[in-house]
């Protein structure tokens, strides 16, 4: 306090013994013990009014240790059990978290880690994977700008993030503990198998496989892939201390559809201590793309072979050149492409009122305008009988698919009857028609999406001109082809949207994250904020079935599937309210990261205590390690001197004294007839 305060609590005491003395005692003939004692409750009321006015401030100093902290880090991942070091870990921390020495100089705080980060749990050894670099940026969070040792119990061998080495801070000095056998083993070991997700029917897949050796000596091994009993690829492959890695790379069929499960497997006559890293499984889904497309057509025209072969560039499309009569039934057929539609065509386009297939018009000198402007409502066509050339110009903000721009501008000029080409419903335009110099402000293709149905035109003919000055530009016909298949790509899917969208995998591998999100629609197409989704998971082999509820994200619902076994799953997704469903599958392949390993990688282990300036240790060298804990002098406890101020009207005792003071006062008049 200062001194004006304390020369203000003087003078208010003085001033409350003054006013309790006149008005108690100097006026009073007989002066007993009672006086005296309201004087006193006077006096103690008035002073704790004056010191709440001036509310001076306490000053208290504490002092306080502040001890180093020592995080002592252990791997609870399945590798330390694979490895057998689980007891041993569990006795090492006991020592760092029992020894009194390191107690009274540090803060010891066991965490343990795996594909996650916790304090003070108990270790299960039993995490999926392990991530030492997660651990490293926890604690750069908990301990900021401070300098502190850690102990780092593990084997080294992380399976997920960013490389560890690099993640401790400046002023970390990490001390690892290398749990497991260091003597090198004969090992074969299937690393890692790079395949993308699907693959389309009758097509090749390519496969590449990571094989990886450690041992001492040459050996011969041989590498085969799998599809349950049967031997798709098998090969010899030889290793060497001088080449212990190879890349093999395969082309396997794809003969079926759906998910296709496949297992990579090395084998060779060497005994081997870990046998499990010899096999992976890998799944790829097989999608059936093929689409039969006919073309039909009354006239001959250059046209319709350019069409034809631009489409079969890609294997999955079949082109059936036909004539309207020839058509049978339209449930054979994906789409219509439908060249210049005449008189004869009448018959096709009633039929497809009831089929509905996405149609691909293609219109020019020998189209019957009046037939197209009774069977379909996007076009108006007013056409005359002059013909003209019409030149195309690309519209970038086309946005129903990827389209590139391959040099519409430079083609030649597409021939059709001169009049107006009207949209009457929303269409997006990809290239407008131009003569010459001058723009229409028609399209000469469009593309159409209402509901399920999808439609496109291209006001022209002599497209086989386009696809000719494309080779003569590029040397490939390559960007014309690319550029009818992504047209028949947009008309072979079906749009129609659905209320309840739930996105998921074919196939994952077992111990990683299995996630399934949903979105549910109201009928106007917006996000239902308030759907109850639950989804019902059922394992096919053993019949054992579970529900889950979504939790609602911020556009998705979402449920974690984490810690299903191996096996094939099917579920079904409901929404409560308007009884939606949708039902799957998936496949959890069998693959345990964490039983890969054979060793303790003591090189990272190495190179991340010569980058912290710490030094690697041994279970057996741990009192070693406790020791030069114990005595390192550059971390010593610190004693700090914290200073708390708080104002004495935050003092609620003050208050109670004075209350009882009054109502003390109060009563004792009252009893003595002074009121």
């Amino acid at each position: 306090m200062t001194a004006s305060t304390v020369l203000l609590l003087i003078v208010s005491a003085l001033a409350a013994l003054g006013l309790s003395f006149y008005q108690y005692l100097f006026k009073a003939k007989k002066k007993g013990s009672t006086l005296f004692f309201l004087a006193f409750l006077r006096f103690v009321t008035v002073f704790a009014a004056l010191v709440l006015l001036i509310n001076p401030v306490i000053t208290r100093k504490d002092l306080q240790v502040a001890k180093t902290p020592l995080p002592v880090l252990l791997d609870n991942s399945l590798s330390i059990k694979e490895l057998g070091q689980d007891s041993l870990a569990k006795i090492i921390t006991e020592k760092f978290t029992g020894n009194t020495a390191l107690k009274d100089k540090y803060d010891v705080q066991l965490y343990t880690f795996a594909d996650d980060f916790e304090a003070g749990k108990t270790p299960d050894f039993k995490g999926t994977q392990t991530h030492i670099d997660q651990a490293a940026q926890n604690l750069q969070q908990l301990y900021r700008n401070t300098s502190y040792p850690v102990v780092l119990l593990s084997d080294g061998n992380q399976t997920i993030g960013n490389d560890y080495i690099y993640s401790f801070k400046d002023n970390t000095t990490v001390y690892p503990v290398v749990l497991g056998d260091t003597t090198t083993f004969t090992d074969l070991r299937v690393g890692q198998v790079n395949v993308n997700k699907y693959a389309f029917l009758k097509n090749k897949f390519p496969v590449e496989v990571f094989l990886q050796y450690s041992g001492n000596k040459t050996v011969n091994t041989s590498f085969t892939i799998m599809q349950g009993s049967s031997v798709l690829h098998k090969q010899n492959v030889t290793f060497s201390p001088d080449k212990k890695a190879q890349v093999v790379n395969v082309l396997l069929n794809a003969e079926k559809v759906g998910v296709q499960t496949y297992r990579a497997v090395i084998s060779s006559a060497e005994a081997e201590k870990n046998k499990y890293n010899n096999t992976k499984n890998f799944a790829v889904e097989v999608i059936d793309q093929r689409s039969e497309v006919a073309l039909v057509a009354s006239i001959n025209h250059p046209d319709l072979g350019a069409i034809k072969r631009a489409i079969e560039t890609n294997q999955q499309r079949n082109v059936t050149i036909l004539k309207p009569s020839e058509i049978k039934s339209l449930a054979d057929y994906n789409v219509l492409v439908l060249y210049q539609p005449d008189a004869s065509f009448r018959q096709l386009l009633e039929q497809n009122k009831n089929a509905g297939l996405n149609t691909f018009t293609i219109t020019g000198n020998s189209t019957d305008f009046n037939l197209l402007n009774q069977y379909q409502t996007l076009v108006n066509f007013r056409m005359s009988g002059q013909r003209e050339d019409y030149l195309a110009d690309f519209n970038s903000q086309f946005g129903l698919f990827a389209a590139e721009d391959i040099g519409f501008a430079n083609f030649p000029p597409l021939q059709h009857p001169f009049g107006t080409v009207t949209l009457k419903q929303d269409a997006s335009v990809l290239l407008s028609a131009r003569i010459r110099n001058v723009a229409t402000g028609g399209p000469l293709m469009a593309f159409s999406e209402q509901g399920a149905k999808r439609s496109a035109y291209l006001f022209g003919e002599n497209i086989w001109k386009w696809r000719v000055e494309s080779h003569v530009n590029t040397k490939s016909f390559d960007g014309f082809d690319i550029f009818m298949d992504k047209t028949i790509q947009f008309l072979a899917t079906n749009s129609k949207r659905k209320s309840l969208v739930v996105n998921h995998e074919s196939f994952y591998n077992s111990g990683e994250a299995i996630a399934i999100t949903a979105q549910y629609f109201n009928k106007n197409y917006e996000f239902e904020e308030n759907a109850r989704l639950t989804l019902a998971l059922k394992n096919k082999k053993t019949g054992a079935s579970k529900s889950y509820d979504f939790l609602k994200g911020s556009n998705e619902y979402k449920v974690n599937l984490d810690g299903l076994g191996a096996g094939q799953y099917s579920f079904t997704v409901k929404e409560a309210t308007s009884n939606t469903t949708y039902a799957g599958a998936f496949e959890v392949l069998d693959f345990e990261i964490e039983k890969q390993f054979v060793n303790p990688d003591l090189a990272r282990m190495q190179q991340l205590a010569t980058n912290t300036n710490g030094a690697v240790y041994y279970p057996a060298t741990i009192d070693n390690l406790i020791k030069v804990l114990a005595e390192n002098e550059n971390y010593q406890p610190v004693q700090k001197a914290i200073t708390k101020q708080s104002p004495l009207i935050e003092w609620m005792w003050l208050l109670v004294i004075m209350a009882l003071a009054l109502a003390a006062e109060w009563f004792i008049r009252k009893y003595n007839g002074l009121l």
